[in-house]
């Protein structure tokens, strides 16, 4: 099942088409740090002049790239050369965001509205010389490192923001997703120019399904077009493509049914990662780097970087095989954007193109329901490409199908039973049952899955559950705050009621996706005609 070396290079002729076609707008050069700088780039990485290799990422050259490079030769020859004194000299380099301290007193509510101007950014216009890409719009950043705009993670922040009736900031942040479509063919990872050779879990057709809830149908007629343009993108290399052949982000399983996997069209180490991707490599010996880099780039693109979910060896990232895995949130995801793509073509008046992606998302439930779907242990489950076997992990992403309703009633109350007695902790939804160190397992708690369960569980009925699982993450982000007076990007739910660990960075703070979800909560499980300003409200 993996991919024949004609299909890499299809890819990456690809990912070099779109950015060649990119870089020709005069407002940005397109082209990743890792290859504009290759030697002094791989120079600064390995010799860790920066305990986040995310760092000289995102440091902007003083001088364009050519003009660096050159200095960089000259200087070595000089007395007294130093690496580190040559970076800051040639580079600004970003710091830590001062710290946010909130007025004393504030309820969870407050502080988190307090957060949205403090998280927002303007970048109609960028250094060219850096890997920032600009966007037309005001945007929210999660907060910490990551001082641009995500992808998926975006729309919990929405949520939180439709919550603030921020309306304005949720359709500039949707504007700023449908330029990106309508300028790269896709919406990148996050707006970086080393993230443009793979994107995230596609989160656009919920994003305007959120805003035609205000908008009305008026919402699904304007996008319509990027809705077309993301889908064109997942589905890209369907074509022509044989039963057990898999082409980039497109699998055709052995019965001919048509799924997705993640992918990447660059398989070299991440920017952001260098030397930890160099690293895992090497502890792959039975494996091409090349494979093991697109793995890990597509682990980057499923927004679980990393999880057991993707491992072999749960104790090893390097036994990473993202690409050779059909993930069961993403398909979901899919099915949304199909379901989606035939509403907005029904308010456009395209009964034609509505029909196909109606028939288009009946096909996807079906094989979710028969593919994806553990008959045996009643939940959903993600598949192996190599094995041709479902891979029997219980994890969150068992609760897409319930967010996204395609399961059937009985599916659901065997799913909600297996989350009741497999993932439920005292201070809410585990990720996966295993711990490994990665972030995106055990201990830990993402807020965006807490969200997917609440409401996924409310549709089918399963009201206490939906509701004991909200009010314990709500507690934990209460008890962290109250601590200390912040929210986090992710949270231990085992009973600690502290910020999460594993991964590649420290604990962030900020924090979009979180501000987000709590707000959401508290007004889904506030009693009617009431505001809830803290958990203690909604018990």
């Amino acid at each position: 099942m993996r991919p024949s070396m004609f299909q890499a290079g299809a890819s990456l002729a690809l990912l070099l088409c779109v950015a060649g076609a990119a870089a020709e707008e005069p407002a940005h050069a397109t082209t990743p740090p890792d290859r504009q700088l290759a030697p002094l780039f791989q120079q600064v990485q390995r010799a860790h002049l920066f305990a986040d290799q995310k760092t000289f990422a995102d440091a902007v050259p003083r001088q364009p790239a050519a003009a660096v490079l050159a200095d960089w030769q000259t200087a070595q020859q000089q007395p007294g050369y130093t690496l580190r004194d040559f970076v800051a000299t040639h580079f600004d380099v970003p710091g830590d965001p001062p710290a946010y301290v909130p007025p004393a007193g504030e309820t969870l509510r407050a502080h988190i509205e307090g957060l949205w101007p403090v998280l927002q950014r303007h970048t109609t216009s960028v250094d060219p010389h850096g890997s920032l890409l600009p966007l037309p719009h005001p945007y929210v950043v999660p907060g910490g490192r990551f001082r641009e705009v995500y992808y998926w993670d975006s729309y919990f922040t929405l949520l939180g923001l439709a919550s603030s009736q921020r309306w304005q900031h949720v359709r500039d942040m949707v504007d700023n997703f449908a330029w990106q479509l309508d300028q790269y063919g896709h919406i990148p990872n996050g707006n970086r120019s080393y993230y443009l050779s793979r994107s995230q879990p596609p989160f656009f057709s919920l994003m305007v399904e959120l805003l035609a809830s205000h908008e009305g149908d008026d919402a699904y007629r304007r996008y319509l077009p990027q809705l077309r343009i993301e889908h064109a993108f997942w589905m890209h290399g369907a074509e022509g493509l044989a039963p057990g052949q898999a082409r980039e982000r497109v699998v055709r399983l052995a019965d001919g049914q048509l799924l997705n996997r993640y992918w990447d069209a660059r398989a070299v180490p991440r920017t952001e990662s260098w030397t930890d991707d160099l690293a895992t490599a090497a502890q792959a010996s039975q494996r091409a780097p090349s494979q093991v880099y697109r793995d890990l780039r597509a682990g980057a693109e499923s927004g679980w970087d990393f999880s057991s979910r993707w491992l072999d060896d749960p104790a090893q990232l390097s036994s990473i095989r993202t690409t050779s895995i059909v993930p069961v949130d993403l398909n979901s995801l899919l099915f949304q954007l199909e379901q989606t793509l035939a509403r907005a073509s029904t308010a456009s008046g395209a009964r034609d193109d509505a029909r196909r992606f109606q028939q288009l998302a009946a096909s996807r439930r079906a094989a979710i329901n028969t593919q994806l779907w553990d008959v045996r242990e009643g939940y959903y489950v993600d598949r192996d490409l190599d094995s041709g076997q479902q891979r029997p992990a219980l994890t969150a992403a068992t609760l897409f199908p319930l967010w996204l309703k395609i399961a059937d009633t009985a599916q659901a109350r065997r799913t909600a039973d297996a989350v009741e007695t497999g993932l439920l902790r005292s201070g809410g939804l585990l990720t996966t049952q295993r711990d490994t160190g990665q972030q995106w397992d055990a201990p830990n708690g993402w807020a965006p899955l807490q969200w997917v369960a609440v409401d996924g569980l409310q549709h089918y009925g399963q009201q206490a559950l939906a509701r004991t699982l909200g009010v314990r993450f709500l507690r934990t982000v209460q008890s962290v705050y109250e601590r200390d007076g912040k929210l986090v990007e992710k949270y231990v739910v085992d009973g600690s009621a502290s910020g999460g660990g594993g991964g590649e960075y420290p604990l962030q703070d900020g924090f979009g996706w979180s501000n987000g979800v709590t707000l959401a909560l508290l007004d889904r499980l506030c009693a009617p005609e009431r505001t809830c300003e803290s958990a203690a409200d909604v018990e």
